[in-house]
């Protein structure tokens, strides 16, 4: 009756436990504890602890036939363990057990034999396992619920047989014996660092006198099955190294670095929308500078006399004009500032932008202009590269560049006419490249 209610009790909390843990989400367990693929063991916690308990009995999935006494009796037995986890499926772990093995011979051998019963002690037992787990990668989730494993190994035994008979209990003393545990289980993870185990473990004896009685053929074995916990060592933020699927791993950096790619992309598109707005910006700017709502000549943006009246000759800065005019002389020192504003004049290529180094030669013909009240004509010229709108269109622009620059440094714009005539009036040969440098130019005609 006891025997059959530790057996119902075990087979219940098993249940119990394995319900729980199949209803909870792999993927929830071990996300904090993210490792690196390929990373070392001290990414890991590789050493545990375990403790157990269960039903020690001489019968095993093998039979008892050919034992000494046919008729198993329950008993309690306890243990625990100490493992270092070298491999994701391979650790070598210390166990160590006690507590009683008992049983009968069945009716028919009471009534031919001399013995009727043994009970032995097992004082201690100790061994060297190799434990294997199985299963713990898993393509599906980041981490599998159950590991099973199995275990085998050798050690050293310490036992007390008692034997009775029908005068009575007879002590065989202390034994001592070699021993291979073979076992199998199930480690079920319930938190961070901590499994039930379920197992079940055959321990064979290299002796026939562990029932105390030496009347079978073969050597003594008995099982254990048992339920327990393992703790893992070391810190809560390494996942342990037996439960750990480095699927998950892999699975999780490709996500990282999908999601680091995903970053560079947005950041690459709010720099691209920056510069939409700095170009938009620029273009509101630049048209700006043709604005001249009061038609004086001077866009907007350098007005400082704005709304003058039509026709009302202004300077550079848009302001009407009170000299009066004068008579004036062109003297040869005057016509030598011309020919050196001539010369250094040049233009961007295909453009109306006039070039930094004509500045100081341009501001000198201005200054020249503003003292004395010259009228200046410019003509502007290209080759005969390009079509002939679109020449007339450049040398005229060029021209009018030339004179918004000489207005901008005080000129009097109402005394420069710009004027374009593209490819006409060559004074070069087209022929060659440096003829057609020639041609591309803006005269200069001081009055």
């Amino acid at each position: 009756m006891k025997s059959n209610l530790k057996k119902a009790s075990l087979l219940l909390t098993g249940m119990m436990v394995g319900s729980k843990l199949f209803a909870q989400t792999p993927d929830t367990i071990a996300s904090k504890n993210y490792v690196k693929p390929f990373s070392d063991g001290s990414a890991f916690r590789t050493w545990s602890i375990g403790v157990n308990g269960g039903v020690l009995t001489p019968y095993t999935i093998f039979g008892v036939k050919k034992q000494d006494f046919q008729s198993p009796h329950n008993q309690i037995g306890y243990g625990g363990y100490i493992k270092d986890q070298i491999l994701p499926s391979f650790g070598l772990q210390a166990d160590f057990l006690a507590g009683k093995v008992a049983g009968a011979v069945t009716p028919a051998d009471q009534a031919n034999g001399t013995y009727t019963s043994f009970n032995t002690k097992i004082n201690y037992s100790v061994d060297l396992a190799a434990n294997f787990t199985l299963a713990n990668i898993s393509w599906r989730h980041e981490q599998g619920s159950i590991q099973p494993y199995l275990t085998v190994g050798g050690g050293y035994i310490a036992y007390t047989p008692t034997l009775t008979t029908a005068s009575g209990p007879n002590n065989e003393g202390k034994q001592h014996d070699f021993f291979i545990p073979v076992g199998a289980g199930l480690k079920f993870n319930v938190a961070n660092g901590v499994n039930i185990d379920l197992g079940y473990q055959v321990n064979f004896v290299n002796a026939d006198d562990f029932d105390g009685s030496v009347q079978g053929s073969t050597n003594d074995r008995f099982g254990y099955g048992h339920i327990g916990l393992e703790f893992a060592l070391g810190s809560s933020k390494k996942p342990q190294l037996a439960t750990h699927n480095p699927v998950a791993s892999m699975r999780t950096e490709y996500l990282m670095d999908e999601q680091r790619l995903q970053i560079q992309v947005n950041q690459q598109q709010a720099a691209n929308q920056q510069l939409r707005s700095d170009l938009n910006t620029t273009n509101a700017n630049l048209a700006k500078l043709t604005v001249d709502s009061d038609g004086d000549g001077v866009p907007d943006v350098y007005d400082k006399c704005p709304n003058t009246p039509a026709g009302t000759p202004v300077d550079g800065s848009g302001c009407p004009l009170k000299k009066p005019e004068v008579k004036v002389y062109v003297t040869k020192e005057d016509k030598e500032v011309v020919n050196e504003a001539v010369r250094n004049l040049e233009f961007d290529f295909g453009k109306a932008t006039i070039r930094d180094h004509s500045d100081e030669s341009l501001n000198k013909l201005a200054q020249l202009m503003v003292a004395k009240g010259f009228s200046l004509k410019l003509a502007g010229y290209t080759d005969n590269v390009g079509s002939v709108a679109a020449n007339l269109k450049l040398s005229k622009a060029r021209a009018e560049a030339v004179k918004t620059y000489l207005a901008q440094q005080g000129v009097d714009s109402s005394k420069i006419q710009a004027e374009g005539y593209g490819k006409a009036n060559p004074i070069a040969t087209n022929a060659t490249d440096s003829g057609r440098q020639i041609n591309r130019r803006v005269e200069f005609s001081l009055y």
